[in-house]
């Protein structure tokens, strides 16, 4: 079979499993907002540059992009995304005056990757670039895009083990729809694109990620709902994004650092706040008493537990905590977002699970700006030295703040990259 005999099949089939579960989709609690436009192409114009950016990381990613491109010529720009949220922080960053006024820019909802809709808007849309962030390859969009003769780049690639395992496995198919080049974050993505897609140009760039991360002042209304939760008088330990897989390890480690270290405060902030009434139940079948952050009447006025449910407020806590471990690492779940701790001077503690946050680099690591631990109860020898001999918070924020902006450079990187596609 030829290769586009062996394509045109596969289309064929992708469609049919389209049809199937549309209706299904339909009535998805997340897919709803905007599933006429999803499967439709009217809402699409002509672009120059058209950027995919999946859900809201992807679209802080792409706001970065467009406030930083400087254009030589007028361009049609059209972003792209798939969920509200995306499109939410899409059109809330990215006012008239926020861009290059050479700039033509759109913000639309992402088509689903029906092969009859999205041959229909690649022809519509006819992108000279296509800007593909971070992992959002798909197989109609990515063989109508080489019908079309478009340049198809990947900004900021990554690849987790898992995905990675997916698309080895199905190389057959995507070695036949090959980005022109990837900008992989890191020296191990980099390598694990380079095995589907060998015809593709791979390279390495810095995370765009990295000039995420600034510490930018809290609302001073939530700063002072944040001190009267607790006294100023005691330490704060926050056990920060603890997924569901991780509870229980969680709860041990909550009953050894009381034990070690009683004159303390201890915050829980579950990483998704219907796991709130499955806390409740286990801080009081473990005697472990607690008050909720959303309780006007009980703030503490010792040591004690607050138990986190209140969304959105993470980041602000962070900037009183003397130590935070930061979860989703105590098992393979990927890990979360250590930096934000450590840039507003927090002791940060991790487990030994972060894959997801693997582009950062051992530098933080090896610079003991956070402290990677082998599981639980390291974690808890660690934070227990921090409570008894806190460091200089100044100097934390200071060498986080070095070590991101030797990192910086990945949106200039792109931009350039992104503008040579559309002159050359």
């Amino acid at each position: 079979m030829t290769k586009n005999a062996f394509i045109l099949n596969f289309l064929k089939l992708y469609n049919r499993v389209w049809q199937l579960i549309l209706p299904l989709l339909k009535r998805h609690r997340r897919l709803k907002p905007g599933f006429d436009e999803r499967i439709s192409t009217a809402h699409l114009k002509p672009a120059d540059i058209w950027i995919q950016a999946a859900s809201a990381g992807e679209a802080y990613l792409a706001v970065r992009l467009i406030r930083q491109m400087v254009l030589t010529a007028p361009a049609r720009v059209l972003v792209t995304s798939i969920t509200s949220q995306g499109l939410d922080i899409l059109k809330t960053n990215l006012a008239k005056e926020s861009h290059d006024p050479l700039m033509d820019l759109s913000i639309q909802w992402f088509v689903f990757d029906m092969p009859r809709v999205i041959q229909k808007a690649v022809t519509i849309i006819n992108p000279r670039v296509m800007v593909l962030l971070e992992t959002e390859l798909w197989p109609a969009l990515l063989y109508y895009l080489k019908q079309n003769r478009s340049k198809v780049v990947v900004i900021n690639g990554r690849l987790s083990k898992k995905s990675h395992a997916h698309y080895f496995h199905t190389r057959l198919l995507w070695k036949h729809l090959a980005p022109d080049l990837i900008l992989a974050t890191s020296h191990r993505d980099r390598h694990r694109y380079q095995r589907i897609f060998k015809s593709s140009q791979v390279s390495t760039m810095s995370n765009i990620k990295f000039e995420t991360f600034d510490a930018p002042p809290a609302p001073a209304d939530q700063i002072k709902a944040i001190k009267r939760r607790f006294p100023g008088t005691l330490p704060l330990t926050i056990l920060a994004s603890v997924r569901r897989q991780e509870e229980k390890m969680v709860l041990t480690m909550i009953q050894s650092l009381k034990t070690r270290f009683p004159d303390q405060v201890i915050a829980v902030f579950p990483r998704h706040m219907h796991r709130i009434p499955a806390w409740k139940r286990q801080l009081k079948k473990n005697n472990l008493k607690f008050v909720l952050r959303s309780d006007p009447d009980t703030g503490l006025t010792g040591p004690g537990i607050i138990l986190w449910d209140r969304f959105g407020e993470l980041a602000t806590a962070c900037g009183f905590a003397t130590v935070v471990f930061v979860g989703g690492s105590l098992k393979p779940l990927g890990g979360q977002n250590f930096i934000e701790p450590a840039i507003r001077g927090a002791v940060t503690v991790t487990g030994p699970y972060y894959d997801d946050f693997a582009w950062v680099g051992d530098g933080l690591f090896s610079k003991k700006i956070v402290c990677r631990e082998s599981g639980a109860e390291p974690a808890v020898q660690t934070m227990v030295s921090a409570l008894k001999e806190p460091p200089d918070r100044w100097e934390n924020i200071a060498g986080c703040k070095r070590y991101l902006g030797d990192h910086r450079g990945g949106t200039a990187r792109a931009c350039r990259t992104i503008l040579h596609f559309l002159t050359s």
